[in-house]
């Protein structure tokens, strides 16, 4: 399987990894054919993911597209992080094996996970 070396980069040194005590939304998805499990924690302000962070367990695709999928959604209106979809974060990765796009779908519909999860928090908050 050939990787690209932006997903390789991403792998080995990914960006925004760790938790958040304090986040203003949490979105975790897994896939239990590959078992790759992704958790996003996000930060908002003004409307804007202000901070953004991931765990990943999963293979390396899995760890790259999460890492891509924070670096795309970070400063982002909630509105502009929800269109990211799976080939902007193949794209973005200069593609992944078609075996692995499944990965790229995750981090995405985590992303979107953790977004949802904080509008919730915010109709409750509101009443």
């Amino acid at each position: 399987m050939q990787y690209s070396k932006k997903v390789l980069e991403h792998f080995a040194e990914p960006h925004n990894v760790g938790t958040m005590d304090d986040a203003d939304g949490v979105g975790e998805v897994g896939n239990a054919v590959c078992g790759d499990v992704m958790r996003i924690f996000i930060k908002v302000k003004d409307d804007r993911i202000d901070d953004i962070k991931f765990q990943t367990l999963g293979c390396g695709a899995a760890i790259a597209t999460s890492s891509m999928v924070t670096d795309l959604a970070k400063g982002k209106t909630l509105d502009e992080a929800m269109t990211i979809n799976r080939d902007n974060v193949a794209t973005q990765l200069d593609g992944l094996p078609p075996v692995k796009m499944h990965c790229s779908n995750l981090a995405a519909d985590a992303l979107h996970a953790a977004i949802e999860d904080y509008r919730k928090k915010q109709a409750a908050k509101a009443g």
